[in-house]
């Protein structure tokens, strides 16, 4: 079945985004055969070059100097996370707070980007969250698995969008990608986003659809690279390695092989997307690492927390153990802070 080409200038966010995909993949209709001979395309991923390059990034270094500026600016772009079975009101109002407030003994420590949880906390969060600029952003599309229909999908994201969330952070059906239903992945992710911009009549501005990979399942560094381009052209707001719930989650080549698609969209269509490493990050050196990548690999411009973000539970705190060092010459001990 392929995509219904619709009346050009017509002018809805969908129709915007099918017209511009359709031009990208030089095709009338964006069926699983016309997406599998672009996606596939592609130029093919260097994986030991890709490993290589990621090796040498991380062994670059910050100056002292550059260091405050460097985690002050982590500490920026946390999605502070918690996505258990178990969460409670509150324990996303604890969450809240150490996002109102990271460090209590330093007024100088910034805010960080967002909180991210279940859908079904997000009014919760939005009492506890009101009057700041931190963002909610709510996990969506039966995750992690993402194996439910599309009704239920939509009702899943459509309940998040009505509560009040600012980003949504839906998952791909990895089944049917690795079998090469394109057009199915493609649909899915265009009709969530059809419902996060439902969100202008009732708060004024879109969600922001975060479309989340599973690196960890996708078996190959092409892959990632297939699927980053699929969710761009189905019109991602933002890329995302993982669930967390899944080994491996964000690795170092992974996110560098998606730095290299956003900026690579951009230089083709002049659009902005963000990438949004989550799991397996949780030390200062890790997002410092990660920092030097952005900036080597997308550009200095991508350092802001509208275009890079980390998904992340304890990286905040050793974050702010480090901030501390460099204050007072000190380093914290791990239970100093609060864990949430």
């Amino acid at each position: 079945m392929s995509l219904a080409l619709p009346p050009i200038g017509s002018g809805t966010a969908g129709e915007i985004v099918q017209d511009r995909a359709r031009e990208l993949v030089a095709a009338r209709t964006l069926d699983d055969g016309a997406l599998r001979r672009w996606l596939h395309g592609l130029p093919g991923v260097d994986e030991v070059g890709a490993d290589a390059r990621a090796a040498a990034l991380s062994t670059r270094s910050i100056k002292t100097t550059s260091k405050q500026w460097a985690l002050d600016l982590a500490v920026r772009m946390v999605d502070l996370t918690t996505l258990e079975g178990a969460d409670t009101p509150g324990t996303v109002r604890t969450l809240c707070a150490k996002a109102r407030v990271p460090d209590p003994d330093d007024p100088d420590c910034p805010q960080v980007a967002a909180v991210c949880i279940y859908n079904d906390l997000v009014g919760v969060a939005g009492e506890a969250l009101a009057g700041t600029d931190i963002k909610i952003a709510a996990v969506t599309t039966a995750f992690p698995s993402g194996r439910a229909s599309l009704p239920v999908k939509l009702a899943d994201t459509r309940d998040a969008v009505a509560a009040g969330t600012d980003e949504v952070d839906m998952v791909i059906d990895r089944g049917a990608f690795l079998a090469g239903r394109y057009e199915l992945v493609f649909s899915q992710i265009l009709a969530v986003r059809e419902v996060c911009h439902e969100a202008i009549a009732s708060h004024g501005r879109a969600a922001h659809l975060k479309v989340i990979l599973e690196t960890g399942e996708l078996a190959t560094y092409d892959n990632v690279r297939r699927a980053s381009w699929l969710a761009m052209l189905a019109g991602a707001d933002f890329i995302k390695t993982s669930t967390g719930k899944v080994s491996p989650a964000a690795t170092l080549p992974v996110t560098l092989i998606m730095l290299e698609a956003v900026r690579d969209w951009y230089a083709a269509t002049g659009e902005v997307i963000g990438v949004k490493p989550a799991g397996g990050i949780r030390t200062a050196k890790d997002a410092l690492r990660y920092l030097v990548t952005v900036h080597e690999t997308a550009g200095p411009d991508w350092l802001d927390p509208d275009r890079f973000r980390f998904g992340a539970s304890s990286l905040l705190n050793d974050l702010l153990r480090q901030r501390r060092k460099l204050r007072s010459g000190v380093y914290a001990g791990a239970d100093y802070l609060t864990a949430s």
